[in-house]
C-alpha cells in the first residue's frame, strides 16, 4: 500500500470517528452570519427572561413623563405618550414574541409531522385526503383568517398560539411527507418490517429521527413567521391587550410618528432584527445538517 493510499484511509477513520454532533458544530461555524444570528437570539431570549431584573420601571403603569426621548435620565430608549418606559416595554413585549413564536412553531409541527408522516408512510387514499387537506390550508390567506378568528372568539396569547399553529402546519406536512416517501421503502426500514415491528413504530422509531434535520430547519422558519404574524395581529389591535406586545407598540406609535419617533423605531427594529436572525439562522442549519455538505469535507 502507498503512502497516499495509507493518508487516504487515515483521513477517512478519522472522518468517520467525528461524532455527528461535532460535524454539525464544525459545519455551523463555517457560517458566519448565522453564528451571529444565534447570539444574538440568545440575548433577546435572555433579555426575554430576566426582563424584570433588567429593567427599572413596569412596562403597564405611566407617569407624567411622558414622551420623553432615548437617552434620558432613567429611560435609555425614552417615553411613549403615556409616559410609560419604552425599554421596559419592549423587554417584556420579547416575552410575548418568542413564547407566541415558539409554541405556536411547536404547535404546527406536532400536526405537521403527524400528517406529513402519516400520508408519507401510508400513500394511497390517506395521502390524497391528507395532501388536500393541506393545499386547502395553504390557499388560505393566514393574516386574514387569523385576524377574523380572534376578533370572532376574543384575543389572548394562549388563543392567539393555537390560531397562528392552526394556519402554519402544511408547510411542515409536506416536507415530512417528501422525506418519508424516501425513506418508507428503504433497506433499514423493510428490515423493521420483516422483524414484525408495526407501522406506529416503524414510523417512530425508524423514520422520522432520520428526517429530523428538514423538520429542525423549517421549524426555525416557523418562528419567524409566526412572530411575524402576530405583530400583526397586535398592530391592528387584536393582540393580548393585558400584555405588551411589539405589535402593540408600532399601532400605539402611529399617531405620534413626528413627535416621538423613537416609539415605533426600536420595536420595529425588534421585529425586523428576530425575524431575520431566524431566517439566517435556518439556513445556517440548513448548510450543517446538509448530507452532501457533510460528505464534502
Amino acid at each position: 500500500m502507498s503512502v497516499a493510499e495509507t493518508r487516504i484511509e487515515t483521513r477517512e477513520g478519522l472522518a468517520a470517528s467525528v461524532s455527528p454532533w461535532r460535524s454539525f458544530v464544525r459545519n455551523f461555524r463555517r457560517s458566519p452570519m448565522a453564528v451571529a444570528a444565534l447570539i444574538v437570539i440568545v440575548i433577546i431570549t435572555l433579555i426575554a427572561v430576566f426582563a424584570p431584573l433588567l429593567v427599572g420601571h413596569d412596562p403597564g403603569i405611566g407617569s407624567s413623563a411622558s414622551l420623553l426621548p432615548p437617552l434620558s435620565e432613567g429611560h435609555p430608549l425614552g417615553t411613549d405618550h403615556l409616559g410609560r418606559d419604552v425599554w421596559a416595554q419592549l423587554a417584556f413585549g420579547a416575552r410575548v414574541s418568542l413564547s407566541v413564536g415558539i409554541l405556536a412553531a411547536l404547535s404546527a409541527l406536532s400536526i405537521g409531522v403527524l400528517i406529513g408522516a402519516l400520508s408519507g408512510y401510508f400513500g394511497g387514499w390517506t395521502d390524497a385526503v391528507l395532501m388536500r387537506l393541506s393545499e386547502f390550508f395553504q390557499t388560505l390567506p393566514r393574516f386574514v383568517v387569523a385576524l377574523i378568528v380572534v376578533a370572532l372568539f376574543g384575543t389572548g396569547l394562549f388563543k392567539l398560539i393555537l390560531v397562528i399553529g392552526f394556519l402554519s402546519w402544511p408547510q411542515t406536512a409536506r416536507i415530512v411527507r417528501s422525506s418519508v416517501l424516501s425513506l418508507r421503502e428503504a433497506t433499514f426500514v423493510e428490515a423493521a418490517r420483516v422483524g414484525g415491528m408495526g407501522a406506529r413504530a416503524i414510523i417512530v422509531r425508524e423514520i422520522l429521527p432520520n428526517v429530523a434535520a428538514p423538520i429542525v430547519v423549517v421549524t426555525a422558519l416557523a418562528i419567524a413567521s409566526a412572530i411575524l404574524l402576530e405583530a400583526g395581529l397586535s398592530f391592528f389591535g387584536v393582540g393580548d391587550p393585558n400584555l405588551p406586545s411589539w405589535g402593540t407598540m408600532l399601532n400605539q406609535a402611529q399617531e405620534y410618528l413626528r413627535q416621538a419617533w423613537w416609539m415605533a423605531l426600536f420595536p420595529g427594529l425588534a421585529i425586523a432584527v428576530v425575524v431575520l436572525c431566524f431566517n439566517i439562522f435556518s439556513d445556517g442549519l440548513n448548510d450543517a445538517l446538509n448530507p452532501k455538505l457533510r460528505q464534502a469535507q
